[in-house]
């Protein structure tokens, strides 16, 4: 159902996921060079240092999660797992995006961009769309003792 507030909430994580794709996560400086760490991994003038194709496939199995939950509306339980293994996987995004910068670089200056926080942002919609979706249930569960 697209007109209920937790596929509100569920776009829009999946939007802010989905910029990860688009938008830089730091630039580290470091002997006078200037890194760019992305979806790719860490590069430096186009040729790759590091390969971060472990986040590559960890954001695309996020995005994917997403559009299975939003697309699996009348089974809200399902959704809520999806939902919850979703958010597992996105404090792991999280892990790995300070992991490749302290990983690879000791000593080095880091300059985090704002797209490290889009995980922490959609954790906080998931969790809202978790309570949305709840409340349904209560409702759907409230209806049927009536009757």
């Amino acid at each position: 159902m697209i007109q209920r507030i937790q596929t509100v909430y569920l776009f829009l994580s999946a939007f802010l996921i989905g910029f990860l794709f688009l938008l830089p996560f730091a630039e580290i400086a470091m002997d006078g060079a200037i890194y760019i760490f992305n979806y790719k991994g860490i590069m430096l003038d186009g040729t790759l240092k590091e390969n971060g194709m472990a986040i590559s496939i960890l954001i695309g199995i996020i995005l994917t999660l997403h559009g299975v939950a939003i697309q699996s509306f009348k089974n809200r339980i399902r959704q809520i797992r999806l939902i919850v293994f979703s958010i597992l996987l996105m404090l792991g995004l999280f892990g790995m995006f300070f992991f490749f910068t302290w990983y690879t670089f000791s000593e080095a200056q880091i300059s985090y961009k704002i797209s490290m926080v889009f995980p922490l942002v959609a954790i906080v919609l998931d969790y809202l769309a978790i309570r949305a979706i709840g409340k349904d249930e209560a409702l759907i569960r409230s209806i049927d003792r009536i009757r």
